[in-house]
């Protein structure tokens, strides 16, 4: 799959297109997702222009990684989840809707109702205050943690 570099995460990357920032480094950026699943949904997204995971480099792939890990335990520090799906879907038979790789970090709740992906745009203001608990829980990590 050939890289469109109008897709919307690019458009976000390269600040023509809005989003709600969670955290952001030379390689990854980390934004709560407007259509969430549930309350807390991000999307990590590398800088580098990748359709899929087999177009990713190691070390965009590795970023991605440890961005997601950091966002997830930022998430459970926030809002105490009891469980976490980390998810990344590859083409649209995979489930993927935006053709920049991206891995989904989205809390969970036993018996708490997973929205359908993409189905419902949520509060701007809602979103933005999960994204102040998620950021101030943001952790600092070492290599010993």
């Amino acid at each position: 799959m050939s890289y469109d570099s109008n897709n919307i995460f690019a458009q976000i990357l390269r600040g023509q297109a809005p989003c709600i920032k969670v955290f952001e480094d030379q390689m990854t950026l980390v934004f709560m997702d407007i259509m969430p699943q549930a309350d807390g949904h991000l999307l990590v997204i590398p800088k580098e222009p990748a359709s899929q995971i087999f177009e990713l480099s190691d070390d965009a792939a590795a970023a991605c990684m440890l961005t997601a890990r950091k966002a997830a335990i930022a998430v459970r520090a926030a809002l105490n989840p009891p469980g976490m799906i980390l998810a990344q879907a590859n083409g649209s038979a995979a489930g993927q809707t935006v053709p920049h790789f991206h891995i989904h970090v989205i809390p969970r709740h036993s018996g708490e109702f997973l929205a359908p992906h993409a189905a419902r745009r949520e509060d701007t203001e809602k979103l933005k205050e999960l994204a102040k608990r998620i950021i101030a829980a943001w952790p600092e990590l070492d290599e010993s943690n």
